[in-house]
């Protein structure tokens, strides 16, 4: 289990689909990778997130329960192929594209739990929840559909806490000490589904 590439990016106008009243909104979903395994740069965590991370709004991303956002890289084949066939999408998305801070490779949500605890050189983080995905998302992703498509096939990432900060590239192994695994992201987005608010995704 590792680190596959770290992106990070600034808040910046964001512009498509299913917008609210369809006017320009300030997003900092719009990521760019800064460490790859071809160019493992090494990256300053902090308390707060990642060195030149921004987020617009910190009730749905940022802060210190929400300062990092993790994504499994095993996930994209999936949008790809979604984006190209729903929206007609003929180019592929890349790594950081919805929105995620550290692309990793070995994780699913069925087997992410909430309180684990991740330890990455000698940085610390923990799993604080899933990602729920707004009309931001939608607008990123260009069709209209995708944060449900996020959480109906339970491909959400999670966001971690930073306990201690450090030095992180990509490369990086990703060691797992287990919490309390009552609950895990996959749990998760289930209850989110059964949400009445659920519907505000379509």
């Amino acid at each position: 289990m590792r680190i596959i590439s770290i992106s990070t990016g600034k808040i910046a106008p964001l512009f498509g689909i299913d917008h609210p009243d369809h006017r320009m909104v300030n997003s900092g979903i719009k990521k760019e990778i800064v460490s790859s395994l071809d160019n493992p740069i090494s990256i300053k965590v902090r308390t707060v997130g990642l060195d030149g991370d921004e987020q617009a709004d910190f009730s749905v991303h940022g802060g210190l329960e929400k300062a990092i956002y993790a994504y499994p890289s095993e996930h994209y084949p999936f949008w790809n192929e979604l984006l190209n066939r729903e929206a007609k999408r003929t180019s592929p998305i890349g790594f950081g594209f919805v929105g995620e801070n550290l692309s990793v490779e070995g994780f699913f949500e069925d087997a992410v739990w909430v309180g684990d605890n991740w330890q990455i050189g000698d940085v610390e983080l923990e799993v604080v929840k899933l990602r729920e995905p707004c009309f931001k998302f939608n607008a990123r992703m260009g069709y209209k559909g995708a944060s449900k498509a996020m959480i109906q096939s339970t491909r959400s990432g999670w966001y971690l806490k930073v306990h201690k900060g450090g030095n992180i590239k990509a490369g990086d192994a990703i060691i797992v000490t287990p919490g309390r695994r009552e609950m895990s992201i996959k749990e998760q987005n289930h209850f989110l589904l059964r949400k009445e608010s659920q519907k505000d995704l379509f």
